[in-house]
């Protein structure tokens, strides 16, 4: 039987909290770098790196949800899972004026994924099309096997991103929490920050329970409320 490779799609719908305004801390004049890859307006190659749960993703989902409002087909890869077939997943993407590969560090030591890799961005470059890039670590701190694929990195836009302290994590969650017309006071803020973790990814995941739970309960997300969901769900 012939090795099943991962489908992926070629287009995505961005969740409405992913998007470039709702991005808390960026560096300066990053939102507008990335506003102008999606648009066609900047230098053809950028790259974002930083720790676990930094907002990599967001930023990639947003930039090509703003590829698609000025009517540019984006297209999000992560290679999360397809070391050993890179090759098949990037067929023919040079056809989007924007792609955005995600987790480049998934596939680092892969010798024929990185080839793969490399071979997409020449062709993005030539066709002129944008490419957005984003791995924990720049590309020279990259376990490549490839030089002229950290050459091609390298020579993108490069920024690294923050890890939010509690002020810029407390603003996310007023986000989210505004952007769904929740009512979250700071007493409840406070006692979430100071139970849940500090990784972006699980705190986020844990927000989308309280909205789901507070909709179904009708219920305002109050400490009471707030324990009573989570410690449910620790049962």
């Amino acid at each position: 039987m012939a090795e099943l490779v991962p489908q992926l799609p070629l287009a995505l719908r961005a969740p409405p909290d992913q998007r470039l305004s709702r991005y808390v801390d960026a560096p300066v004049g990053l939102p507008e770098a990335l506003h102008a890859l999606a648009v066609g307006g900047a230098a053809a190659g950028l790259y974002l790196h930083g720790a676990h749960a930094t907002g990599k993703t967001h930023l990639l989902l947003a930039t090509c949800a703003e590829a698609e409002a000025a009517a540019a087909r984006a297209v999000y890869l992560t290679l999360q899972g397809l070391r050993g077939h890179v090759r098949a997943a990037v067929e023919g993407l040079e056809r989007a004026e924007l792609v955005a590969v995600d987790d480049v560090d998934a596939v680092a030591g892969s010798r024929d994924d990185e080839v793969a890799l490399f071979d997409l961005h020449n062709r993005l470059h030539d066709a002129g099309r944008g490419v957005l890039y984003a791995a924990d670590a720049a590309p020279d701190a990259l376990p490549l096997v490839l030089p002229d694929l950290r050459s091609r990195l390298a020579q993108c836009a490069r920024w690294t991103l923050p890890v939010l302290d509690d002020a810029g994590r407390a603003e996310l969650l007023r986000q989210r929490a505004a952007a769904r017309g929740l009512d979250l006071d700071d007493a409840a803020l406070e006692w979430l920050l100071r139970r849940c973790s500090r990784d972006l990814g699980s705190l986020t995941a844990i927000f989308e329970r309280l909205d789901r739970a507070s909709l179904a309960a009708q219920r305002r997300l109050t400490v009471p409320f707030l324990r009573q969901v989570l410690e449910a769900g620790q049962a």
